[in-house]
């Protein structure tokens, strides 16, 4: 049984950090690509970020573009997310997910797996 659990959201002022973590079972993590992609209050899931199975690869919106860092842990079955200079549009529920594939990483369909999400609040 496949389990991706997000950690590390909260209630943070604009221009501090927050570091997401997602952990990983059931899967073959060092296999899968990660992605992390965002929902805000009466908005479409959006992608943010997305790293290849060694991490090669890695991939960010425009808009987190410089301010947020993906990498993985593939010893720890783990992906994070290092979000910094948060802004108030950056608040939403933050989901990770898992992908067998290489392409079309920035797309929701990529994605076997899905985290239940972590609440991340950027006040102004």
């Amino acid at each position: 049984q496949v389990q991706l659990v997000e950690s590390g959201g909260g209630l943070v002022q604009a221009g501090g950090s927050l570091r997401l973590s997602c952990a990983a079972s059931g899967l073959t993590f060092r296999k899968d690509a990660m992605g992390w992609f965002r929902q805000a209050p009466g908005k479409e899931r959006e992608f943010a970020a997305a790293i290849s199975w060694n991490g090669g690869s890695i991939y960010y919106a425009d808009s987190v573009k410089g301010r947020f860092t993906i990498s993985r842990d593939n010893a720890k079955n783990t992906v994070y997310l290092e979000m910094t200079s948060l802004k108030p549009e950056d608040t939403a529920v933050y989901y990770c997910a898992a992908s067998p594939t290489v392409q079309a990483l920035g797309v929701r369909q990529a994605y076997d797996y899905w985290g239940q999400g972590t609440q991340v609040t950027v006040s102004s």
